[in-house]
């Protein structure tokens, strides 16, 4: 079956082709993030079980994103040299069968030796949906595009923390990975049927030479602001994907049950945002407004809102807690469904795949050092406060990278493409 072509920025619907290609993308990366998320929701299982203690589990969320940083670098050349939707397979591959085997393990070593192969395969995943949509998709598309894929990223916790609970309640945590890490392979069939192969591909092949080098790109000042950027965005959303369902059962003293239902909310609230926030953005846009007006505005406005999540950290009320947790994660959205678009749109497809790449390193070597960070403060003061008061200071400095540091929101020109040709 042949695939569409690729669309210009003059249309605006996408074909059926496309569609299923972004679906199967969803699926992806929501299995990523049930994999990425499968550790706090069994963490005070593993802990009781293996004898470990707060620091120790946050070296191990640590070490997945340490893993996942230096290998994106890795994933963004490979990506940009080779065929987009096989590396991606391989990768998706390599990370199911990472987490089927985390169930076996009976060490604190042999766990944090398995978490750092899970980083190793999932660090494909994002360097390869920039690829496809800075590619395939129009400005005026991307938000929804981006906001599609976040939400699946934010319904695998949201589903990962409810369904996970009640597999760890009733079958333990052991069963938990191996039935996640197992099941996830149905995908790749699809996978390998459905992606465009060929001439007939939906991403087009970039001429090499057309790509900007590693030293062009690090001398743009909106490359660094996205960099600083995602440090921010990804130091919120570590946090909360690592430590929250943690939280809920050592500070607030919820059962599992308890935790399973309302600790899936702000996962669940983050996902709608997204999607709501992605197609918003592109009518906004369509309509004729700026995407450097609408990209930005929205990326600012939910990174200041995301400073709720302190007093909702430090509310004696459990019910004011969690309305504030939600609103916290619902303005969140509207920040993770357009920083993507904003770094598609500047670095176009010549670029996207380096660009995020590189991005996505700088953004998870510092942003994951939340679970570690977090992991410490717990540890030494037996309290969150302090973690709280350490994600409100970050989003507070995305939102001033993101203002004054990315400049305007247009394809940039690259040396190579200035050049005239014969």
């Amino acid at each position: 079956m042949q695939s569409a072509p690729a669309l210009t920025h003059v249309e605006q619907k996408p074909t059926f082709a496309q569609w299923r290609l972004l679906v199967l993308l969803i699926i992806s990366v929501f299995i990523n993030y049930i994999d990425r998320s499968n550790l706090s929701v069994s963490a005070t299982n593993i802990q009781k079980e293996l004898g470990l203690n707060a620091d120790q589990l946050g070296s191990l969320h640590f070490a997945f994103f340490l893993s996942y940083g230096f290998c994106l670098i890795a994933a963004g050349w490979l990506i940009d040299r080779f065929d987009v939707h096989w590396v991606f397979g391989i990768g998706f591959l390599w990370w199911s069968l990472a987490t089927a085997a985390t169930g076996a393990v009976s060490s604190f070593y042999v766990l944090l030796g398995f978490r750092i192969l899970l980083g190793m395969g999932e660090s494909v995943a994002y360097p390869a949906y920039s690829k496809i949509i800075s590619s395939d998709f129009a400005e005026s598309q991307r938000g929804l595009a981006n906001g599609l894929i976040d939400a699946g990223s934010k319904m695998g916790p949201a589903l990962g923390t409810f369904i996970g609970g009640m597999i760890v309640l009733s079958f333990g945590w052991r069963s938990l990975f191996v039935i996640l890490g197992l099941g996830s392979l149905v995908w790749i069939p699809f996978w390998y049927f459905y992606m465009p192969k060929g001439h007939t591909a939906v991403v087009k092949k970039i001429d090499p030479k057309l790509m900007p080098g590693v030293l062009e790109l690090l001398s743009k000042k909106s490359v660094w602001g996205s960099f600083f950027g995602l440090f921010a965005i990804n130091y919120a959303w570590y946090f909360m994907l690592s430590w929250f369902p943690y939280y809920l059962e050592h500070e607030r003293h919820f059962s599992k049950e308890k935790m399973a239902v309302l600790g899936s909310l702000p996962f669940l609230m983050t996902a709608i945002a997204s999607t709501f926030g992605g197609w918003l953005s592109d009518r906004l846009i369509r309509g004729g407004k700026t995407p450097t007006l609408i990209r930005k505005s929205f990326i600012i406005f939910g990174l200041l809102m995301t400073t709720l999540l302190l007093p909702a950290g430090m509310a004696e009320s459990d019910t004011v807690s969690m309305g504030l947790f939600l609103l916290a994660c619902f303005a969140f959205g509207f920040t993770t469904s357009n920083h993507w678009a904003v770094t598609q749109t500047i670095a176009g497809p010549t670029a996207a795949g380096k660009w995020t790449g590189l991005q996505n390193a700088f953004g998870n070597l510092f942003g994951g050092m939340a679970p570690f960070i977090t992991g410490k403060i717990v540890e030494g003061t037996g309290s969150f406060y302090y973690a709280f008061v350490a994600v409100a200071i970050m989003v507070t400095l995305g939102a001033l990278s993101f203002a004054f540091i990315v400049g305007r929101v247009e394809p940039m020109k690259w040396r190579a493409q200035a050049q005239p040709t014969n």
